[in-house]
């Protein structure tokens, strides 16, 4: 039987358009973007080509806006450490309570070496943030806000726009990790605020391995990787351009499909956790009340453990997390829950379906066919099979 996959916020099927975009770059576009003669010139090329690709695909003004890095981790970590060296006299950084760990475990070392004051601002029980604390985090000695954009595992979406207002009222830089949004939603960073954010080509149907850091024009960073001037100066070392080629592509597929995609994901979410919320007692949907993305749905269960729900679906062919892909592992249950002030018995059972546009309505079945009994036997109230009718006399 075929397998379910819905942990697209993990990473996503490579499209084959993808794929075939990037294998002549392997084999016969081989050159390197910086050299001089014939195949160099047709690798700078398609170097171009993709770069005005990611720009179309989060609506930025420029090329020149578009550094590509070997994924959102580099990014987010770029855009950190770089806005700190661009703002002089400024040492505080502001962040959600709920960040993806590449921002929240850099800015606890920064701040653990004394670097930087961090301010976390906290969430409520649907996932929004607290504007009033955020607020009063704000001032002049605030570097940077970092705020994701779509958060990982819940879906949630913040207000991003507004709150990079607000931060240039200060004049603090504003990052958003949108590694989670790009592609699934419209994006047109050019008509924000927002100074720098973060993509990644592996939850677009793209490679794994290479992203992309947006910089506002007129922005300039010190580097993370210092050596050569490969991307204009700003990231040393010479671009994998297969994987960027192939980062173009999937981002040109994505921008097409931005007009049926989103619905169709939707349609599928909303069956999900609607069916599951009426079949499964004591379920509910985390952050179900807020604006969230398209395709994600994190189904929290009472006094069932999400990772035996997960490792029963696996058993039954479909493919679920419950949470972040880079915690799994941990027996703790999700920061994000937790700052979400989830009770701890509910938050053990939150399993996140994720969808791509390679779902369909055959999928929703087979998890539909396959959880309540799941929940149910964890419980310790397996299901009383039916007993047989007496024959008539």
């Amino acid at each position: 039987m075929r397998p379910v996959y819905l942990d697209n916020n993990a990473t996503t099927r490579v499209d084959p358009d993808v794929v075939a975009a990037m294998l002549p770059y392997f084999t016969e576009h081989y050159g390197n973007p910086s050299s001089a003669h014939d195949l160099g010139v047709a690798a700078r090329r398609a170097l171009k080509r993709a770069r005005g690709s990611v720009r179309a695909l989060i609506g930025a003004g420029s090329d020149d806006e578009i550094q590509f890095t070997s994924g959102g981790t580099e990014s987010d970590n770029s855009a950190i450490l770089g806005a700190l060296d661009a703002t002089d006299g400024r040492d505080e950084v502001i962040v959600s309570a709920v960040e993806h760990p590449a921002i929240l475990a850099l800015v606890a070392q920064l701040a653990n070496s004394g670097r930087i004051k961090a301010h976390v601002i906290p969430v409520d029980q649907a996932g929004r943030l607290n504007r009033a604390r955020y607020r009063a985090a704000l001032s002049t000695r605030v570097a940077l806000v970092s705020i994701m954009w779509a958060n990982n595992e819940t879906g949630v979406l913040f207000p991003v726009e507004e709150l990079a207002e607000e931060a240039k009222a200060v004049g603090a830089l504003f990052h958003s990790d949108a590694i989670q949004a790009a592609g699934r939603i419209p994006i047109e960073v050019r008509k924000t605020s927002i100074d720098l954010m973060s993509l990644s080509a592996h939850k677009l149907h793209g490679p794994k391995g290479v992203g992309a850091l947006y910089v506002r024009l007129g922005l300039t960073l010190k580097p993370l990787i210092c050596g050569g001037r490969q991307e204009r100066g700003r990231r040393a070392g010479t671009e994998n351009l297969p994987g960027v080629v192939g980062f173009g592509r999937a981002a040109e597929i994505a921008h097409a499909a931005l007009a049926s995609d989103p619905a169709r994901m939707r349609a599928l979410r909303d069956r999900l956790q609607r069916s599951l919320s009426d079949r499964i007692p004591d379920a509910f949907v985390v952050g179900q009340t807020e604006p969230r993305l398209p395709n994600t749905s994190a189904v929290a269960c009472d006094a069932a453990e999400a990772d035996a729900i997960a490792l029963m679906l696996n058993r039954a062919g479909i493919a679920v997390s419950t949470g972040a892909a880079c915690a799994a592992g941990s027996f703790a249950s999700s920061h994000v829950l937790r700052a979400m002030n989830v009770p701890a018995a509910v938050a053990q059972g939150a399993t996140r379906f994720s969808f791509s546009r390679d779902n369909c309505d055959d999928d929703v079945d087979r998890v539909l066919a396959a959880m309540p009994s799941i929940v149910e036997r964890l419980r310790g109230h397996p299901r009383v099979a039916p007993q047989p009718v007496a024959a008539a006399a």
